[in-house]
């Protein structure tokens, strides 16, 4: 105990303000505020509480998912503003899903779906969920979500940031 407080009082503060974790597109703190604010209040007005989100990834590089988590840590905390992520798909209102549709993931998919209750909606998340991405012609995925499930929302990029995240599902919600 000793020795980590003559460390800490050796090396002084070594916290950083927050800002310099955020990406060049993402804005400032406040204007991830704002957008926070008016995407719970939508949420409160058209589900009555939080949006509960099961995420799928269906054989992506893992890019999409990484960004989806940095939504949830403490610079975008996005579980703050009524979005949650739930691990079973029965708690679920809609799928976020990743990743071309690979030939293994493909049942796994859609009994998903069919798991989630009524109503239920589809977001998918960067270009390859979209329609297969840089993975389309492989040999193994059998193309995007699209062709498979009734898509409601796309979210693009590869992979698009937290900011493109929060503002894709602010616009969906309105």
């Amino acid at each position: 105990m000793i020795h980590i407080l003559k460390t800490r009082l050796n090396k002084g503060i070594l916290t950083k303000p927050a800002e310099i974790f955020l990406q060049p597109d993402s804005g400032t703190r406040e204007e991830i505020e704002a957008l926070g604010k008016e995407l719970r209040s939508l949420i409160i007005k058209r589900f009555g509480r939080s949006l509960f989100l099961r995420e799928v990834d269906t054989g992506s590089c893992g890019a999409c998912e990484s960004e989806i988590i940095a939504t949830t840590n403490p610079i975008y905390d996005i579980q703050r503003f009524g979005v949650n992520f739930v691990a079973s798909p029965r708690h679920a209102d809609a799928l976020m899903v990743t990743g071309p549709v690979s030939k293994n993931m493909l049942l796994a998919l859609k009994k998903t779906y069919e798991a989630v209750p009524e109503p239920k909606f589809i977001i998918t998340v960067g270009c390859c969920a979209h329609d297969g991405g840089v993975f389309k012609n492989s040999y193994y995925t059998h193309g995007g979500v699209k062709d498979f499930l009734p898509v409601e929302l796309h979210i693009p990029g590869c992979p698009p940031t937290p900011t493109q995240i929060i503002k894709s599902l602010l616009a969906f919600l309105r």
